[in-house]
């Protein structure tokens, strides 16, 4: 048993990298099951999504707004920046606790496209072609809601998310949509994939459908 254990150890470090390579490569989700780095796991609901690179990405502002843009990479990351260091939970019971986002605050994208005074919501659609989120326009417009571009002071990887996500602190992290693609100002809040399938639609930490395995900050 001894011998057992101590090899299970000494192959930690091993099995760690297989399974985050394994993450990056296989976005079919089913890789969502193992424990990832720094206690993430990863959840994918399309059975491939693209890779965006600074050339390549873009992410588009429309709907119910009087000034309809496109922002680069290079152009998200030369607005003001916020950096927030939040416990991220997961409506599922896991928890990595004081994790740093950086990005740029969904409002002064919003504020820059003129939003109109019939608007009531935002919808955030995802270059993976399937997954889709939905935040009322006062939920959205909160100081601790991002355009992420950098987690744990690094870059976004693919595998979470990048080159950009929504990172919305307050909620549980299915509303904090990876692979952000498009953002459109709504007349009012339309479901999105898991709220589709029976997920709460005002998903506060600690007050919706989570299992907490612990209070978060």
């Amino acid at each position: 048993m001894l011998g057992a254990g101590a090899l299970t150890v000494a192959a930690a470090p091993t099995l760690q990298h297989a399974f985050e390579s394994l993450a990056q490569k296989d976005p079919t989700g089913l890789t969502g099951v193992l424990p990832n780095g720094g206690g993430f796991r990863y959840y994918s609901v399309a059975a491939s999504v693209p890779h965006k690179s600074a050339e390549t990405y873009r992410l588009t502002v429309n709907g119910l707004v009087e000034h309809p843009s496109t922002y680069t990479l290079p152009e998200l990351r030369a607005l003001p920046q916020t950096r927030l260091v939040r416990d991220v939970q997961c409506v599922t019971g896991w928890r990595v606790p004081h994790t740093p986002f950086e990005g740029v605050r969904l409002s002064r994208i919003l504020d820059a496209a003129g939003v109109r005074p019939t608007a009531r919501a935002v919808r955030l659609t995802c270059f993976d072609g399937t997954y889709s989120e939905s935040l009322t326009l006062q939920q959205a417009r909160r100081a601790d809601v991002l355009v992420a571009l950098r987690m744990r002071d690094k870059d976004l990887t693919h595998a979470h998310g990048g080159p950009v996500r929504l990172y919305a602190a307050p909620m549980y992290f299915y509303k904090s949509a990876k692979w952000l693609s498009g953002i459109t100002v709504t007349d009012d809040v339309q479901p999105g994939y898991w709220e589709e399938r029976g997920y709460d639609i005002d998903a506060w930490v600690g007050r919706s459908n989570g299992r907490d395995d612990e209070p978060t900050n």
